[in-house]
């Protein structure tokens, strides 16, 4: 945690480049703790800490806006804002940077401590703003709720049976009734809110930085108001065209075969494992779906002992969640050779533990509104997806609900690459299961002033590893992609699998 005492000397001297004043109070008196910038007023707060995180001091604000741009005198919702202020002795510049969260269905403050550290050197010079989406967060959250308003647990196998997916987002929809309207939950309100919002902080141009689905947002805001985009960064890059959640079965194929080449490489992997991993999970989910274990098993955080059924969509599940993370797909030989040898225990251990890390990070009310409005019509099977591990039904039960979901329009135009000459920075990681490499790629060709980074060994975003955020720091400054001394990334490398859980061979 930062100290209070340089915070608050970091907000004043921020104040300087941000036209911020202190607000007054109802009697007229000034309050010192509320900061103003443009018209929005920011108190200080704390964010982070869930799940173990860390935490960081910011600057957090609301800012009202129509739900139907329509109808501004109808019911009106408040995006919920954060700040986490330059740390420069002489304050922020005029142009912050906006970070995106990614989803669809993450807020932005909930990563507010992950963004903190790997933006740690923009935010010598910058401020760093976050606008939780209208959906998610604290920006009136589409959470489904059940009929005594209480949460709606959600069981992964409930999506997987249609009828089942089908009773859970009714449900979703009737407790949404009367708090929100799920056709003014698009990419193209949350891109409408942002420069509602910069246009409020009285901020001529932003430096926009989105992760995964929030590359979509940045890429549409910077198509949409290029005279307000100063640069853009892409961590995890969804191409316009790209239907999310259409290709995920066979991005997932491709990282594991990269993930089983690196294993074969290695003696100790290649004597311990084999080099055929993709082919054991296939085995191992048929096992379980045709005959689901029950078993008794320690819990990963609580070390409570507990008692559950471990199933083939488990394991699916479990592999494409930890593709995520090299640091974790690193454990999958082990513990599917663990799995094989009928010890499951392991298995379904880091599954709790993901599926525990996960909780609560995604707001799939909102998500429902943006895939089912902006990907669905577009979604056709891929013959292709039924030899791939996650199978051809990903796609179907990829976009349960949509059926019934209340959708807004979607500006024709909407799929048009990203394209011009404004500065560009664009990641990847080479084993990402979700927006690999080819996708940087793609959206690349289309830019001028752009450039493509790939990162060995790495996973689904990448902005805060080794030297990224320096480089990303650098380019923000300069906007000028080629300028980049992009050597320090050689140093990166694939993480060894486990050959036992004393780790990997020396």
């Amino acid at each position: 945690m930062r100290n209070t005492g340089l915070l608050s000397a970091a907000l004043a001297a921020a104040c300087l480049a941000t036209a911020c004043q202190p607000a007054p109070t109802e009697g007229g008196e000034t309050d010192t703790s509320i900061e103003r910038v443009g018209t929005i007023d920011f108190s200080p707060c704390v964010l982070g800490g869930e799940h173990g995180q860390p935490t960081v001091e910011a600057q957090c604000g609301h800012y009202e806006v129509a739900e139907n741009p329509a109808e501004p005198d109808g019911r009106r919702i408040q995006l919920n804002l954060a700040r986490l202020p330059a740390e420069g002795k002489s304050g922020g510049t005029d142009d912050p940077v906006f970070f995106i969260a990614g989803g669809p269905g993450q807020a932005a403050t909930a990563v507010a401590a992950v963004v903190d550290s790997a933006l740690r050197e923009v935010r010598k010079q910058r401020d760093i703003v976050l606008v939780d989406q209208r959906g998610t967060g604290g920006s009136n959250p589409l959470d489904c709720r059940d009929a005594q308003g209480e949460p709606l647990e959600i069981d992964p196998a409930d999506l997987v049976d249609a009828a089942g997916a089908d009773a859970y987002f009714a449900q979703c929809l009737r407790s949404l009734k009367d708090r929100a309207d799920t056709r003014f939950y698009t990419t193209a309100h949350a891109v409408a809110d942002l420069d509602a919002v910069r246009a409020a902080m009285q901020v001529e141009r932003i430096n926009l930085v989105g992760g995964s689905y929030g590359t979509r947002v940045a890429q549409q805001y910077a198509m949409q108001y290029p005279a307000h985009t100063r640069s853009v960064v892409l961590d995890g890059v969804a191409p316009n065209r790209l239907v999310v959640g259409g290709e995920f079965a066979r991005a997932l194929d491709r990282a594991l075969a990269l993930q089983d080449a690196q294993c074969a490489r290695l003696p100790a992997c290649e004597s311990r494992f084999g080099h055929d991993l993709v082919a054991r999970i296939r085995t191992l989910r048929s096992r379980l779906e045709a005959t689901p274990v029950e078993l008794e098993y320690r819990h990963p955080t609580t070390f409570e002992t507990r008692t559950d059924t471990l199933t083939g969509d488990t394991v699916v599940g479990l592999v494409h969640g930890v593709s995520y993370v090299p640091q974790l797909s690193a454990l999958l030989p082990l513990v599917i050779d663990e799995a094989d040898e009928g010890r499951y225990e392991p298995l379904m251990s880091i599954a709790q533990l993901w599926s525990g890390q996960m909780e609560g990070m995604m707001n799939i009310g909102m998500q429902r509104s943006v895939v089912c409005a902006e990907d669905a019509p577009r979604y056709t099977p891929d013959p292709a997806d039924a030899d791939t591990l996650m199978g051809a039904e990903q796609g179907r039960q990829f976009f349960s609900g949509c059926d019934a979901w209340p959708v807004g329009k979607v500006d024709p135009a909407f799929t048009r690459p990203f394209e011009g000459d404004l500065p560009t920075l664009l990641l990847s990681g080479e084993l990402d299961p979700v927006t690999p490499p080819e996708y940087g790629e793609e959206v690349a060709k289309g830019l001028s002033n752009a450039r493509h980074l790939a990162l060995k060994g790495q996973g689904h975003g990448v902005m805060g590893v080794g030297c990224m955020p320096r480089l990303i720091a650098q380019f923000i400054e300069s906007t000028d992609p080629a300028a980049l001394d992009a050597s320090c990334l050689d140093s990166l490398d694939y993480v060894p699998p486990f050959t036992s859980y004393n780790g990997w061979e020396p």
